[in-house]
């Protein structure tokens, strides 16, 4: 049994970038000769691109997790690391795509358009690139920022130029099989259909596709059956085919009731904003199974009431291909109008969407704790550069500090009541937790100290070699002081006792 998959979630993961390097270029006869560690690549995409050769979303319903390359760390002599392999997944034409909200981001109906689902990680600067005129060897470089990773969910509509719409059994898939080379499954029971069934007609020089919607029944609107889950493959057609049974037997049936409410349904459907309703578009009617003596009797009856309310009917019978014919080419002219006139339309001037620049970059978030409040800062930039941050080195800190000191997050934090020792997060959650300390917003490139050091972060409280070597003598010099005096005090004392010896 052929199993037709509309709906799939992805489960998606870009590219990370790779780290930056720390290299100073060594020569012969000339020492650390500067800086040259190369910068990190970036990292892959993952695309989605509409395809026309394919039709289903069956093989993301069994593999949806899909992941992208990693890019290279950066390596020494300016050497840049290489970029992560962009992933590209073709999709059906007519593929909508929404984020894990149900928020539509973009709608694949031409063939080779292209979506960035997952941006890939931004590759870290090497110290090559960090260097300026005040830190003209920098120890530390930046890391490469993780690429994008969510869900994102696919929804095929069947992109049709006719869609043939009645209650079930009433000889869609029949009359698809007709006219065109495609082979649905057929039966004598409601719901055989299960899923849109897609043929190819030709009708003179103009060739169209046909979609067989599965069988609509009243409250299908609301989802009853199976018309919520598949009226929105009806939605990209541009003429609908009513077909009605004029032989069926069951109690209450018949083809003005029927169409009646395969009215009611459709017109209750909401449309994407844009589209034009269901029930403005060219409509036929077609009466089928008019080989059945009393079908055709039935037929004879409500054709003058039909064509009343301004439908073209047509008397068809797909057993006998009796009206087949005249069907198709009165089709295939709505559908050449209908191509002619958006040919002749003016091309709509091209959406080139640009990223709004926020109001303010930044924003810091008082919330109240156990210990005092907590001051979050949330923002792209600050986010970013702190998953740049190797929190291992004091001078990537220092450089962090300074580079939230520019942004004016310093000043905001004074204005908002931060005081030094206060909780400062960075990100949403967890995120980064410091104790902040104004004194970090000095500049860091006036000061001189070893690289990979900082001298405004006093993180190691150990005494170093040199420390510990001018304590050492500072005692031995006090100590050598102090036996100096009591020698001086000695002899002084014994001079004093010469003294009176001689007197006596």
């Amino acid at each position: 049994m052929v199993t037709f998959v509309d709906r799939v979630t992805l489960h998606l993961r870009a590219g990370k970038g790779g780290n930056g390097c720390v290299s100073v270029r060594r020569e012969k006869f000339k020492p650390l000769a500067g800086p040259d560690g190369g910068n990190g690549g970036h990292g892959g995409d993952v695309v989605l691109v509409a395809d026309p050769q394919v039709t289903t979303l069956l093989s993301y319903h069994h593999s949806p997790h899909r992941s992208a390359g990693n890019g290279g760390f950066g390596m020494g002599d300016n050497r840049s690391g290489y970029h992560g392999e962009s992933l590209e997944l073709p999709v059906p034409v007519g593929t909508v795509v929404k984020d894990a909200d149900g928020e539509t981001l973009v709608d694949l109906i031409e063939p080779g358009m292209r979506f960035v689902a997952a941006p890939g990680g931004q590759g870290g600067l090497g110290n090559a690139a960090l260097a300026n005129p005040k830190r003209k060897a920098p120890g530390f470089a930046l890391l490469g920022t993780p690429g994008w990773e969510g869900d994102v969910f696919l929804e095929l509509k069947t992109v049709a130029d006719v869609a043939l719409v009645g209650f079930p059994s009433a000889g869609k898939s029949s009359l698809i099989a007709a006219v065109s080379a495609a082979r649905p499954k057929i039966a004598d029971y409601p719901f055989t259909t299960l899923h849109p069934n897609l043929g190819v007609v030709q009708a003179g020089d103009v060739r169209f596709t046909v979609a067989d919607v599965p069988g609509l029944i009243e409250g299908a609107s609301e989802g009853k059956g199976l018309g919520l889950e598949f009226l929105r493959h009806v939605e990209r057609c541009t003429a609908l085919v009513h077909v009605l049974d004029c032989a069926t037997l069951e109690p209450g049936r018949d083809p003005l009731t029927d169409l009646d409410v395969i009215l009611e349904e459709l017109g209750a459907y909401p449309v994407p904003e844009g589209q034009t309703p269901l029930l403005e578009r060219p409509q036929l009617v077609a009466l089928n199974k008019v080989d059945v003596p009393e079908a055709k009797d039935l037929a004879d009856l409500v054709r003058p009431e039909l064509e009343a309310r301004g439908y073209r009917v047509f008397e068809i019978s797909t057993v006998s291909h009796e009206g087949l014919r005249p069907l198709t080419f009165a089709l295939a002219d709505i559908i050449a109008r209908h191509r002619a006139d958006l040919a002749a339309a003016p091309a709509p001037e091209r959406v080139v969407i640009r990223p709004k620049g926020a109001e303010r970059e930044f924003e810091i978030r008082v919330e109240g704790g156990t210990y005092g409040n907590l001051y979050r800062i949330l923002g792209t930039k600050p986010l970013r550069w702190v998953q740049q941050t190797d929190f291992q080195n004091e001078e990537a800190v220092g450089f962090l500090a300074d580079r939230l000191e520019k942004l004016g997050v310093e000043d905001e934090l004074f204005r908002v009541g931060a005081v030094a020792g206060s909780t400062v997060v960075i990100g949403e959650g967890d995120g980064v937790v410091f104790d902040w300390h104004p004194s970090l917003s000095s500049a860091a490139e006036l000061m001189t100290a070893p690289r990979g050091t900082d001298p405004r972060l006093d993180l190691n409280p150990r005494r170093t070699t040199s420390q510990r070597r001018e304590r050492y003598h500072e005692r031995m010099d006090a100590k050598a002081e102090a036996r100096a005096e009591l020698e001086s005090e000695r002899i002084a004392g014994a001079d004093a006792d010469w003294s009176e010896d001689d007197e006596s």
